[in-house]
């Protein structure tokens, strides 16, 4: 896994009890899939000015350990799995090297016009790229 991203808890995070409210981390998660998608060159903005917007469908967050305001969450990103209309993003967050929290995103890829998309056919080099990570991921 990659670490692409640290996002600092707000007081604005958190609820009552000084805890980060369980919504934020949905967000620390795109947050990171942002950083990571621009990091190998195609980030939403690129895609979406070439005419591919990828919704998400599916996520996935289990809670391990509570944060707090001023903690500095690093987040991992990795992409599990791989086909051509459709993404699975892993992700692992730490504080203090302890894993305060897993997610998993899945988006597929559409047109302006709502008509999927094949990432291998439309962006071959970044459809490579997740292929690769997954590949590695398979010896490892």
């Amino acid at each position: 896994m990659e670490k692409v991203y640290d996002h600092k808890i707000q007081y604005y995070e958190t609820d009552k009890m000084q805890i980060t409210h369980h919504s934020n981390y949905i967000r620390f998660m795109e947050e990171a899939r942002m950083s990571f998608l621009d990091k190998h060159g195609y980030g939403y903005e690129r895609m979406e000015r070439e005419g591919v917007i990828s919704p998400l469908v599916e996520i996935k967050c289990k809670y391990k350990k509570p944060t707090t305001f001023g903690d500095t969450i690093e987040i991992f990103v990795d992409t599990t799995d791989l086909t051509p209309v459709k993404l699975t993003i892993s992700y692992i967050m730490k504080v203090n090297d302890e894993i305060v929290c897993t997610g998993e995103s899945v988006h597929c890829f559409l047109s302006r016009d709502g008509k999927v998309l094949s990432l291998k056919k439309i962006y071959p080099e970044l459809y490579e790229i997740f292929y690769q990570m997954i590949k590695k991921n398979e010896v490892a």
